[in-house]
């Protein structure tokens, strides 16, 4: 059953989205981060502009397929069709992705803003009648 995290009332996604891409690399896994174009520029800039030690391999999902396969991290605005089942889904969108029961985990990032955060109550009360199982984490609390 695929796990889903929110982590809500984040003060900058693309910076806590970077720092969870390290987190999720240094475990081994893969990674596929998904937002609308702008938000996945931001990814791709904050993750070219990082300390050269720790520097995340990605690309976008419509790189070229050799490059697309030796980067374990993906920044696409859609769920493609050929991407990794194992690799952790981040949502960066507004929207549930497209098939989330092809993922063992999947991890929301939400800000504080009160569009962002009803979004996301709709999200988790999809994910929640269809049995996901759910857990919160509240990065105000930090």
């Amino acid at each position: 059953m695929t796990q889903v995290a929110f982590h809500i009332g984040i003060d900058d996604r693309v910076g806590y989205a970077c720092r969870l891409l390290r987190k999720v690399l240094a475990s081994g896994a893969q990674a596929l981060v998904i937002g609308d174009s702008a938000v996945l520029a931001g990814v791709g800039r904050a993750l070219w502009e990082a300390e050269p030690s720790s520097f995340v391999p990605h690309a976008r999902a419509d790189a070229a397929p050799s490059v697309r396969d030796r980067s374990p991290v993906l920044l696409a605005e859609q769920v493609p069709a050929d991407c990794a089942q194992e690799a952790v889904l981040i949502n960066l969108g507004d929207a549930v992705p497209t098939d989330p029961y092809a993922r063992a985990r999947l991890i929301e990032l939400v800000s504080a803003d009160e569009n962002d955060l009803r979004l996301a109550r709709q999200r988790w009360k999809h994910y929640s009648e269809r049995g996901f199982s759910l857990t919160n984490h509240d990065a105000r609390k930090r």
